[in-house]
């Protein structure tokens, strides 16, 4: 059976995600949170609802909150959309390529 989303596991989800798949959670940013530039990003909090991080974009840092496109139910359901998350941004071109081959 799957955890519950508390503070705790949130921690654990982004000490994974941050020491093991530090390039999804700058995917995350890019797309997601519409940030092409972001050049780092670290998870820091994970709820139901969303995911928030921390991103340098031109040496400034800034918080940015990206919503899930529904409520999480547990631990396993985080692991799940997380991972489809990274493989829909990598399929999608980033905002600042789109504009730059027109």
């Amino acid at each position: 059976m799957a955890d519950p989303l508390t503070p705790t596991i949130s921690d654990r989800i982004c000490k994974h995600m941050n020491e093991d798949h530090a390039e999804a959670v700058v995917l995350y940013a890019q797309v997601f949170g519409d940030r092409p530039q972001t050049e780092k990003a670290q998870m820091v909090a994970v709820d139901p609802q969303g995911m928030d991080l921390s991103i340098e974009v031109q040496e400034t840092m800034e918080m940015l909150r990206i919503p899930f496109d529904h409520v999480l139910q547990d631990s396993e359901d985080a692991h799940q959309t997380l991972i489809a998350m990274v493989r829909q941004a990598r399929t999608r071109p980033l905002q600042n390529e789109k504009q730059a081959t027109h």
